[in-house]
């Protein structure tokens, strides 16, 4: 069992249930961006821990029980909301996915956790009232890396202006950050992808990339900027596949840190999170993978 006091990684934002509608039907998975980066931090074999905002009814214990069995610790805090979050996403032909969300964000400050690696984002960095929160424990963080995806939900995060002034502050704390080619574009419309590299580093991040979906990625720090192509992979869905790379770039930098980093080094680290992001884009629904699936593919 893992606990608390002996955390690498702890994740702070949201957990649902993804309502899944397709053509073959509706169904029901565990969901939030933040939950799927902590399932494929388990899976990995990191020691995790999620705080979220759970209720104690029937789609929350089933969202303990998924994340559990895939080694994540749900931090006692995380149970504190009146009903479980969903999200409504509805898979169209193409396999991308487009979400209507039934949320509510609150987060209480946990007891007794040092980890090593912080990482916040998606719905949690902006919804109050646990966006204010979220600040405040970043601000106090001893550890050494903080890392932040904001995964733009324009439905649930209000205004342009106020959530590029939220998006600024919460890179600011961070070392890392990691955005889609549509997070990019919304936030920075008039900006180029390099541009936007450009702007997120000068906040102070150490290490930025932006995925471009079926183009790969681009990963870039101060000294330089690598594009990684992406692998050939039947795509069934894209649910997860942003959270396979956090996953990825996290436990990357578990390892090695983010500071200074090389041009050999980045981009190995750039080409294992395109990886796994290839495996997960390959199966339906954030079904992240394995540390032993991850061992055939990831390059040396």
């Amino acid at each position: 069992m893992i606990h608390r006091q002996s955390l690498d990684v702890l994740v702070i934002g949201e957990a649902l249930i993804d309502i899944v509608q397709s053509g073959s039907g509706r169904t029901e998975h565990v969901g939030g961006s933040p939950a799927n980066v902590a399932l494929g931090l388990g899976r990995r074999g990191a020691k995790v821990g999620l705080l979220t905002h759970l209720a104690d009814d029937p789609r929350g214990h089933t969202i303990v029980r998924h994340l559990e069995a895939s080694n994540v610790h749900i931090l006692a805090e995380s149970i504190s909301a009146a009903t479980t979050s969903t999200a409504v996403a509805t898979i169209g032909p193409d396999g991308q996915a487009e979400y209507d969300f039934d949320v509510m964000w609150d987060v209480r400050a946990p007891d007794a956790v040092n980890p090593r690696v912080v990482h916040a984002g998606s719905i949690a960095a902006f919804l109050e009232p646990g966006a204010t929160t979220v600040q405040d424990l970043l601000r106090h963080t001893a550890a050494k890396e903080v890392t932040f995806d904001p995964n733009i939900r324009p439905a649930l995060i209000g205004g342009h202006t106020v959530a590029l002034a939220v998006f600024q502050e919460m890179t600011r704390l961070g070392t890392v950050v990691k955005m889609s080619d549509e997070d990019a574009v919304w936030l920075y419309p008039e900006l180029a992808a390099d541009d936007v590299l450009d702007a997120v580093l000068g906040l102070g991040a150490r290490m930025v990339a932006i995925t471009l979906g079926s183009e790969g990625a681009i990963i870039a720090n101060a000294e330089h900027r690598v594009r990684i192509p992406a692998l050939p992979v039947t795509a069934v869905d894209t649910i997860g596949a942003g959270d396979t790379f956090m996953a990825a770039l996290i436990h990357a930098v578990l390892g090695i840190g983010s500071e200074n980093l090389d041009r050999p080094t980045l981009e190995h680290v750039g080409r294992a999170a395109v990886a796994a992001a290839a495996i997960t884009v390959s199966r339906t629904g954030a079904d992240l993978p394995w540390a032993h699936e991850l061992e055939a593919t990831i390059p040396a």
